[in-house]
């Protein structure tokens, strides 16, 4: 039967991966926590048990956005869906717990808050369960990176309704995210299906702050120019300022963050969710849950917190599966901020510790002269024994060389200049720069003067990162960001520890390597014409029922009908992601485009 709901309702003709086992776990009465990447299926694996089981499947998410459009989505699939938050008025919650406790209803999407409060867990007594779904069950986790004290407070379904059935479900966690989260949803007896972490759709790039600015319009013209996109900025200000310079070169571009109006916030949103477009420039506030499936890129102006936190950001990026790029900038003193921010944080000394860990496994990932896609599977303990073909390091490899000489000038320099000079001073002084700060300073006379020229500032730049990132050098957090000796740094200036360090590589436009010629969609212009044509008739039928065009078919879904060019309803069918109601409400006016298409 799943199966057969998996055709007729989804349109998919296969369970990927683990879907069916994860299914029938949780259909047998069995607990789970699921890992799967993002675009990896999470949400069949509790969607066809709701479709299966009596009663109504609760699934408890932490967004109203997120909630609004899963279940617009299912609505589209002919599913008796709907949810519970603030923004419905009281007769409309009064009529969704009607329908709960009549059986109308097959799935219903709750906020933790709402869940949590005692008339609800009181309503729900009064009806027939047939599971609970946690999402973005990460949330529970302290050291996750977005942390919601309410989620721990779910233990409470178990106990109040321990024969049903839950499945906790998030795309992102780390070793000590995952004990959280079995811990404190009480999960210890469930079991854990891990899917992989893998996105092969996304291409990675990483390289040093250099005019950051140009260097982002450099990569959208050259990739995304009409794309739909996310770009990351760590403060509000930056937000602004970005957006409104996107907007001067030529691109839809609009800001998210949480100094915003609610109001302003929520029509920003909305224009990126139904536009195809759009460009949403954010902080970190933005973006959980988001199921905009044809985002192309995520970009980073500033460096994440954390692996965990990059790795679900840059997830918000390919979610069906077509080519993507995660793409970021970053720089001496992103790490200043960020290290900055868990010393001044009033967290517990464990969990500084514990943050530490993870923005020096950030740095790595930055400064690695590995198959980037490796050294993230790695940080989630899945290893990947080949290269991937498709990130920086694999498209234009990395030169190594031996840099103990060059750390030591700088570790000399550093410790010379009394362990109180940012970066910049640093470099000023090694390149023999004649600059009023370092006269002030007498820094003119020192013996590090001018030792460094056989490099130039890009280079040294590049050097005191690479430090920085090897703990050889620490960031003075409680000062202004100076440069002060790491622990670590007493054999390599003795010469008993060698450092090897890599080459930024000259950037140029990638060759048409395999994988590069992968990431062009249609290669026939009359396909190409057809896909157009079919995403102009998709935003038509989207504006008329006001829902993003997304919830109507996938991109995947309209590329494959530009490529086989279906002739009838039977054609139709045959698409991924066309089941019975699609073909119903919108085969007929697809199959008008396609047939206008077709050559005389």
């Amino acid at each position: 039967m799943p199966s057969g709901i998996l055709k007729t309702v989804f349109g998919f003709e296969a369970f990927r991966g683990q879907q069916a086992d994860v299914i029938d776990h949780l259909m047998s009465g069995g607990d789970a926590l699921v890992l799967m990447p993002t675009g990896g299926g999470k949400s069949l694996c509790y969607q066809i048990p709701a479709l299966v089981m009596s009663g109504v499947a609760l699934v408890i998410s932490p967004l109203i956005a997120l909630m609004r459009d899963q279940v617009e989505t299912l609505k589209q699939l002919g599913v008796r869906a709907a949810a519970l938050n603030s923004s419905l008025d009281y007769s409309e919650a009064i009529e969704v717990e009607r329908a709960m406790r009549a059986g109308e209803l097959d799935l219903v999407y709750v906020s933790p808050e709402r869940l949590l409060t005692e008339p609800f867990l009181t309503h729900l007594s009064a009806c027939r369960l047939a599971l609970f779904a946690i999402d973005e069950a990460h949330c529970v986790s302290q050291w996750g990176h977005d942390f919601r004290p309410e989620y721990r407070q779910l233990t409470v379904l178990h106990e109040r309704f321990p024969g049903v059935p839950r499945i906790a479900l998030t795309a992102t966690a780390d070793g000590p995210t995952r004990k959280d989260i079995v811990e404190h949803l009480g999960l210890s007896a469930g079991r854990v299906f891990v899917a992989g972490f893998d996105r092969p759709n996304i291409r990675y790039r990483v390289t040093p702050k250099n005019n950051p600015r140009d260097q982002l319009l450099r990569f959208l013209k050259a990739d995304h120019a009409r794309s739909s996109g996310i770009v990351y900025c760590l403060s509000r200000a930056k937000v602004e300022d970005t957006a409104a310079w996107l907007r001067e070169n030529g691109f839809t571009a609009l800001p998210y963050h949480a100094g915003l109006n609610a109001g302003v916030r929520a029509a920003n949103q909305d224009r990126f969710l139904k536009e195809d477009t759009m460009i949403m420039v954010a902080t970190i506030a933005f973006g959980m849950g988001i199921d905009k499936p044809d985002v192309r890129f995520v970009a980073h102006m500033d460096l994440p917190k954390s692996l965990e936190a990059y790795y679900q950001e840059t997830g918000r990026a390919g979610r069906d599966g077509l080519p993507s790029d995660a793409w970021m900038v970053y720089g001496t003193q992103d790490m200043a901020r960020q290290m900055q921010f868990i010393e001044s944080s009033d967290a517990g000394k464990r969990q500084k510790h514990v943050e530490r860990q993870k923005m020096n496994a950030l740095l790595g990932y930055c400064e690695t002269a590995r198959c980037r896609r490796q050294v993230l599977l790695d940080y989630f303990d899945e290893t990947r024994p080949e290269t991937c073909g498709n990130c920086d390091t694999c498209l234009e490899p990395v030169e190594t060389f031996d840099g103990t000489e060059a750390a030591q000038k700088v570790l000399s320099c550093v410790y010379r200049t009394d362990e109180i000079f940012g970066a910049a001073h640093i470099i000023d002084v090694l390149l023999g720069a004649d600059t009023d700060k370092i006269r002030k300073f007498g820094h003119d006379t020192l013996s590090t003067h001018g030792i460094g020229t056989e490099f130039s500032k890009a280079e040294w730049r590049s050097v005191l990162r690479q430090l920085v990132a090897l703990g050889l050098l620490v960031v003075d957090v409680e000062g202004h960001g100076g440069l002060r000796l790491g622990p670590g740094c007493r054999p390599v200036l003795r010469g008993e520890q060698t450092v090897e360090l890599r080459k930024d590589p000259v950037r140029k436009r990638a060759p048409k390597t395999a994988a590069a010629k992968a990431r062009l969609t249609l290669d026939d212009p009359a396909d190409e014409a057809l896909f157009q044509a079919l995403r102009a008739h998709r935003l038509k039928l989207a504006q008329a029922q006001g829902v993003p065009p997304y919830v109507i078919l996938h991109d995947t879904t309209l590329v494959e009908m530009a490529r086989t060019r279906p002739t009838d309803h039977a054609g139709f069918a045959r698409l991924s992601g066309v089941g019975e109601a699609k073909l119903e409400r919108y085969g007929e006016s697809f199959l008008e485009v396609v047939a206008a298409s077709a050559p005389e």
